[in-house]
């Protein structure tokens, strides 16, 4: 199968998982035999200066280069399905159009919550919101949900009025992969059609294998934001520290965690480090901790922690309430409340017995549901159906002008 993988990589300042996980599927497709045609802009080429902004401000909505590219790709190649990752702001929902003018079935990863939420993250003020979630996005330009800007906010809440009035979500996408059942009943709440919108975790292209734990740490992994709540772990380990942190990753909180912990020899901060130290770090962890205080979609560390078999505490929040069992891949806590958060560590280790089991757990787990198999299986048989559906539906070409001409 010849597979079009379109994706608009984030900034590199700041890694994204989404970026990590369009990469992880490119190779599972790749080695698996499949033939991947890849179509990549980067945010990194907006640039910094407001004119530079405000251009891609403007192709946000409706963009007619990328359209023209992604138009001029599917008929060169001419695959057999497109799926898309990331398409905010440069590719934009033109992209969709241009695949159903050439006759290419469209599947859309819903990674964050964009379509339903002009700041992505269901999340306003520290705290989950679903104000907008089926009820339109004005309330997102009231409180400038985007970077705190109402002009920038403006931007996104006219490119989902504009493209849900045109129908552009409804009609040019053939399925929506949601990553939990929580994201799913939230998107087609938002308004996205029921029977486009299916359940498909992600997968990891690779096994990092098993570990044995027993390193005598607590490990964070991921971007130093807000929405992470790692500002809520440093704040459990100041009042208390069992045993020593370890923070791996970079963001926007760094120097201010770095130096209100400066002091606490328990708390180590490492940077963002090549994936192969990472995994080296879980698999010998006693357990990951994922404070988050947003509704997460699937997180490549959650994934990644199964496969090591290390233990997992987790905000009781979003899709992390429901992806975990207590007391079998790990324990849950209070999302935002250091005090309850310690609480549950001191619980973990209290029997450090009882993490042998969890381990075993956990790998099964991975390999029941995660593991590089199970992901190409599932990926095949999505395109597989959208393909076979489509195909029935209708095999002609439409007009190259239906896809690069503004929808208004």
């Amino acid at each position: 199968m010849k597979i079009l993988l379109v994706h608009e990589h984030y900034h590199s300042a700041w890694p994204s998982g989404e970026d990590a996980m369009y990469r992880a599927e490119a190779q599972l497709l790749a080695a698996a035999g499949h033939e991947v045609v890849r179509h990549e802009l980067h945010h990194d080429a907006i640039g910094e200066s407001r004119s530079a902004r405000a251009a891609a401000a403007l192709r946000a909505t409706w963009s007619h280069r990328a359209a023209r590219a992604i138009l001029d790709i599917a008929r060169r190649e001419r695959p057999d399905v497109a799926h898309f990752h990331n398409t905010f702001p440069l590719i934009s929902p033109s992209a969709y159009a241009a695949c159903q003018a050439a006759g290419v079935p469209v599947v859309q990863t819903l990674h964050n919550y964009r379509l339903i939420c002009a700041g992505g993250l269901l999340m306003r003020d520290g705290l989950p919101c679903e104000q907008c979630v089926g009820a339109g996005q004005w309330p997102a330009l009231r409180h400038a949900c985007y970077r705190g800007s109402r002009a920038a906010t403006g931007v996104v809440v006219t490119m989902l009025a504009v493209n849900r009035a045109f129908g552009t979500y409804r009609r040019s996408v053939d399925r929506y992969l949601a990553l939990t059942e929580f994201a799913r009943t939230l998107f087609v709440r938002g308004g996205l059609p029921s029977d486009r919108v299916q359940v498909r975790p992600n997968g990891l292209a690779d096994d990092p294998g098993a570990g044995p734990g027993g390193g005598g740490y607590a490990l964070y992994i991921g971007r130093l934001g807000a929405e992470k709540g790692v500002a809520t772990l440093v704040d459990a380990w100041l009042q208390d520290a069992p045993l020593p942190l370890l923070i791996a990753g970079d963001g926007p909180l760094r120097s201010v965690l770095e130096q209100r912990s400066a002091r606490h020899p328990a708390i180590r901060f490492l940077g963002a480090r090549p994936r192969a130290q990472v995994l080296e770090l879980l698999r010998a962890a006693e357990f990951l901790v994922m404070p988050s205080e947003c509704y997460e979609g699937l997180p490549v560390t959650f994934m990644e922690a199964l496969a090591c078999g290390t233990p997992i505490l987790a905000s009781r929040i979003g899709a992390l309430a429901t992806l975990m069992t207590e007391g079998r891949e790990g324990f849950h806590f209070r999302p935002a409340d250091p005090a309850d958060l310690m609480t549950t560590v001191r619980r973990a280790l209290a029997d450090r017995t009882a993490l042998v089991p969890m381990r075993r757990h956990n790998r099964a787990r991975f390999e029941s549901d995660y593991a590089p198999a199970a992901a190409l299986r599932s990926l095949e048989r999505h395109y597989a159906e959208v393909v076979t559906a489509h195909r029935g539906a209708s095999g002609a070409e439409r007009s190259v002008t239906t896809a690069t001409r503004a929808p208004v």
